[in-house]
């Protein structure tokens, strides 16, 4: 009799189930999905005011144009052509190998950060505390948001001067505070003057952090020691402005003295120090940087980072003491010495474009910021000359507005010297059709 009960029970939930649920429930799937359509997602307001990288967006079109089986020319992007140093590829390999594929630590691996340390007391001259001072970041671009929104909040004031990197603005939006855009002259150089500098400051009174970028990229312009110490004393005016230093392209200097100063070194207890590995190294992928600042800073950082990412990929620091601890000068200089040489015929090529100028020549990074508001036209503003340019000659550069500057180009020289002089050419002829 038990078993008879069994079975008929186990035979009427399986009809219930298998006929009047799953019916009841497909309408009731089908009205959620019905609802869910008809309602609009609502996004976070802050993201209104937040404009996309427009290098983003014309090197996604560039690879879709490239996938499409197009022969595209490409100056938009900061990539070394190079690989990286074979001790650095050997590391990750060996890293690899050895099973060193775990979580470390948020700030980064001990050996990193007194790899940095060492390599910042050594040719920069300035004393970071490696326990406390150094946090490794998933890329310097990583470094700089968190510096910042470890800084400054709704309230407060962040001065760039222009042209600068399209990130820092829309990074400064949000974290709520509001850019300060300072104009610089390109008879300057595009370089950020004292005089500037505190005009800037006197009209602005909630400014709470200077972002500095140098070499600069787009203008590849190198502030000097002289230039870094008058700015100083302005700064030394106003207590409560901390600096950050974005020194990724350092290793990057044409100057005379072949090397660029740390800011740091004028205002240590004040400045937070960005880097990485991605410029100097040709290690992009491997997205590795650091922020070396003050131990509250630099503790504040870490909060943040370890509710963000956590750490830097375990691969990718191995490949960074190898960077800081195996490549010999002499192999760095002779790749700094074949960017040199692709920036002087892409200044050589342009110099003889008709109505293009070039005011002062770049002195670091791998880029040059041209004039070319000769061809802009109530029509034609810098973007759409870079669009056409595109879509008729299959040449990408990026339009100085992105940057801060309307009526330039940046093009980056990073790239092979038989493409910069597909690139030139294109470049020309499409100059001369408009004329």
């Amino acid at each position: 009799m038990k078993l008879v009960l069994c079975l008929y029970f186990h035979l009427l939930t399986t009809v219930t189930l298998g006929f009047f649920i799953p019916r009841h429930h497909a309408a009731s799937k089908t009205k959620i999905r019905e609802t869910a359509n008809d309602y609009e997602v609502q996004l976070n307001p802050l993201l209104s005011s937040i404009k996309p990288s427009k290098t983003v967006e014309i090197f996604s079109l560039v690879k879709e144009l490239q996938a499409q089986g197009q022969s595209v020319t490409s100056l938009c992007v900061g990539e070394p052509d190079f690989a990286p140093p074979k001790a650095v590829l050997e590391a990750a390999q060996k890293a690899l190998i050895d099973g060193d594929t775990r979580y470390t630590a948020v700030t980064g691996t001990a050996s990193l950060r007194e790899a940095i340390a060492a390599d910042l007391k050594n040719r920069k001259g300035v004393d970071y505390n490696p326990n406390t001072e150094i946090v490794v970041a998933n890329g310097a671009k990583q470094a700089v948001y968190q510096g910042i929104l470890a800084s400054v909040g709704p309230g407060d004031q962040v001065l760039i001067p222009a042209p600068y990197w399209p990130s820092y603005p829309e990074m400064v939006r949000l974290t709520g505070a509001e850019p300060i855009i300072l104009p610089t002259e390109a008879q300057d150089g595009f370089l950020l003057t004292a005089q500037a500098l505190e005009r800037a400051l006197q009209k602005h009174d909630s400014v709470k952090l200077l972002i500095f970028c140098n070499p600069s990229n787009p203008t590849g312009g190198v502030h000097d020691e002289g230039r870094i110490q008058e700015l100083v004393e302005v700064l030394n005016k106003y207590p409560k402005v901390l600096v950050m230093s974005d020194e990724i392209y350092e290793r990057l200097t044409y100057t005379d003295a072949g090397s660029c100063p740390a800011f740091a070194s004028y205002l240590p207890d004040r400045t937070m120090t960005i880097n990485g590995f991605s410029k100097a190294y040709a290690m992009t992928g491997f997205r590795l940087g650091y922020l070396a600042a003050p131990a509250k800073l630099a503790k504040a950082v870490t909060t943040l980072q370890s509710q963000f990412t956590s750490c830097a990929g375990s691969i990718s620091q191995a490949a960074g003491v190898a960077a800081l601890t195996q490549v010999s000068e002499e192999e760095l200089q002779e790749k700094f010495t074949e960017m040199k040489g692709k920036r002087d015929y892409v200044l050589n090529r342009l110099s003889q474009m008709p109505h293009v100028e070039v005011a002062v020549p770049p002195q670091g990074a791998f880029y040059v910021l041209p004039d070319i508001s000769h061809y802009v036209t109530s029509e034609r503003d810098d973007s759409n000359f870079c669009v056409e340019l595109l879509q008729t000659y299959k040449l990408a550069l990026v339009p100085g507005s992105a940057f801060g500057a309307p009526g330039t180009v940046r093009i980056s020289y990073a790239t092979s010297m038989e493409e910069l002089e597909v690139a030139m050419n294109k470049l020309d002829q499409y100059l001369k059709d408009l004329l």
